[in-house]
């Protein structure tokens, strides 16, 4: 498994640009997933392209809510490559769109790839099952961290978790993970690194973890 970090409010690699808001690629199973888009459709286009990137290889894009900062690169995007789009049932159903599938409960979407569902009538979330357990990979985590544990841990243990956090701070939910990195607009970055620092990996625009 494989994830590259598109889009972020800091970079890693320094040929980047950062924008407010949140992108990764996950490559797993044999498919290529665009989780979310960001704030803006050029800066993630652009930094797709300087990761030698190729938009038309993907063939799933997962939005996790419908928050300008996620989705604002989706309708760029989509006028490039019109993939199959899962989206929350709440949401609404963005332009140019080939094929929409509202999520509202735990989903298979490919062969060990899922949603958590909407939580809390707002978000959803990405859970990659491996044979060690799941990875979560998280939008902004609106719902909680604990209810999206919950949630992915009807399909395995999770063991590592990917994203924005927010104002999260029950850091002990993190003790048994194998590993933590937490992007975007999450609050407690330093907290969690410094309970963690033997899990905790740096995110950022070029970040690639490889699980």
């Amino acid at each position: 498994m494989k994830i590259t970090i598109l889009y972020d409010n800091e970079v890693w690699d320094k040929n980047l640009k950062p924008g407010w808001g949140f992108s990764c690629l996950v490559e797993a199973e044999g498919k290529i997933l665009l989780f979310d888009t960001g704030a803006d459709g050029h800066i993630l286009l652009d930094n797709m392209k300087k990761l030698h990137i190729d938009p038309m290889t993907v063939d799933t894009v997962f939005i996790s809510h419908y928050h300008w900062d996620h989705t604002g690169g989706l309708a760029d995007f989509l006028r490039l490559n019109p993939a199959r789009l899962y989206i929350p049932s709440s949401c609404l159903e963005p332009r140019n769109a080939k094929e929409v599938v509202r999520v509202k409960h735990l989903l298979e979407i490919h062969e060990n790839i899922f949603s958590t569902g909407e939580l809390m009538g707002i978000e959803q979330s990405l859970v990659v099952k491996q044979k060690q357990g799941v990875i979560l990979i998280a939008g902004c985590s609106h719902p909680g961290v604990r209810e999206m544990i919950k949630a992915a841990s009807q399909v395995g243990e999770v063991r590592g978790i990917i994203g924005g956090l927010h104002g999260f701070d029950q850091f002990s939910l993190l003790e048994n993970m194998e590993i933590v990195c937490a992007t975007h607009c999450t609050l407690f970055k330093q907290e969690i690194k410094t309970y963690y620092p033997d899990t905790y990996v740096e995110g950022g625009a070029g970040r690639i973890i490889e699980i």
